[in-house]
């Protein structure tokens, strides 16, 4: 007969009786392997570990907790209980703390990292800007003057130049399968652009001078072609609303485009090699920060912009979302000037 103040475990599955001294021994790899993960994330941080490690630790973390319900349940007063007390307050701290500092990390990259990358890079900006305005105002003034000449500018593009002719709203259908399927769809469409007139600057912006010169075509060309045929207010009516913001995110993607090819031609006083990483990096966090901006554009486009409400309310959305757009852009993350 066992010692009655020995703790034990009934099982049922198996019929015997488990001891502490068993159940520490099927646990301790476990317990031991959690351990070694804290120690690590302890003297490395978090961010040093692979997604296996962290996949781990969520996992063992989760496991030793059901433990230390049976330790308490099965072992009040044997010092496994104790030690699995420790370990998982130890564990808990790591996993929440590590999510905290996550969100931490987030919030910083759009309050900050962000909009000072927007200024430091501005110039790139400007350039796309350019790149994309100079043919769209060209094609304007041609298409205004000869809608017919649209068609040479734009191949492909005689179905929307008829349907300006017949004053037909053909972005209507987008709502064909739903509004919340167009506003997916249009987010898809807007992100690829963008991420196609980053990608462009890999081959010395070769690309992303294609993109932005190509867009300015297309909307110079039907915006002139409807001013001249009396469809202008149809159509800004339909784009004004997301245009603001989706027009900023296509010239941010295609400024971070063009410094990644100007920092291959132009180093400076850095090896190319340098130049392009610092480059690289900047234009990641410039990309990344236009993800949730397209994400709105997309939602304003599917929701708002084909819309039955007033052109004064689709205007009062661009305007509204221009300012706080820019406002956020140049005025976030500027550091507070010291008071001497």
């Amino acid at each position: 007969m066992r010692h009655a103040a020995v703790p034990v475990i009934n099982t049922p599955e198996t019929g015997r009786i488990m001891l502490a001294e068993d159940f520490i021994i099927l646990k301790k790899t476990n317990w031991e392997r959690l351990t070694a993960l804290l120690n690590k994330s302890q003297s490395t941080g978090l961010g040093a570990l692979s997604a296996e490690e962290l996949n781990d630790l969520g996992r063992l973390y989760r496991s030793a907790t059901s433990d230390l319900a049976v330790a308490r349940r099965d072992f009040t007063h044997h010092r496994v209980t104790e030690y699995l007390n420790s370990l998982v307050a130890r564990a808990h701290a790591a996993v929440y703390q590590g999510r905290a500092t996550r969100r931490r990390s987030i919030i910083e990259f759009f309050v900050i990292t962000f909009p000072q990358a927007f200024r430091a890079t501005w110039g790139h900006t400007l350039a796309a800007f350019l790149m994309f305005m100079i043919p769209a105002v060209a094609t304007f003034i041609i298409a205004y003057r000869d809608p017919s000449a649209a068609t040479a500018i734009m191949p492909g593009f005689e179905g929307v130049i008829q349907d300006i002719r017949n004053q037909r709203e053909w972005w209507l259908s987008i709502n064909e399968e739903g509004r919340a399927a167009s506003a997916s769809f249009i987010m898809t469409n807007n992100i690829r652009v963008a991420i196609l007139a980053f990608a462009g600057g890999m081959l010395l912006g070769t690309l992303t001078l294609f993109v932005m010169v190509q867009n300015g075509l297309m909307l110079g060309t039907i915006a002139g072609a409807a001013q001249a045929l009396g469809f202008a207010d149809n159509l800004w009516g339909f784009v004004a609303a997301h245009g603001v913001i989706e027009l900023s995110v296509i010239f941010i993607a295609g400024g971070a485009g063009l410094q990644l090819g100007w920092s291959v031609i132009r180093p400076g006083l850095m090896t190319r090699r340098a130049s392009l990483t610092n480059a690289a990096r900047r234009a990641a966090y410039l990309l990344l920060g236009c993800i949730p901006l397209l994400v709105i554009a997309g939602t304003i486009e599917g929701f708002i912009s084909p819309s039955n409400l007033p052109v004064s309310v689709k205007l009062a959305v661009a305007f509204i979302s221009g300012v706080l757009l820019y406002s956020y852009l140049l005025l976030s993350g500027r550091e507070k000037k010291q008071k001497v």
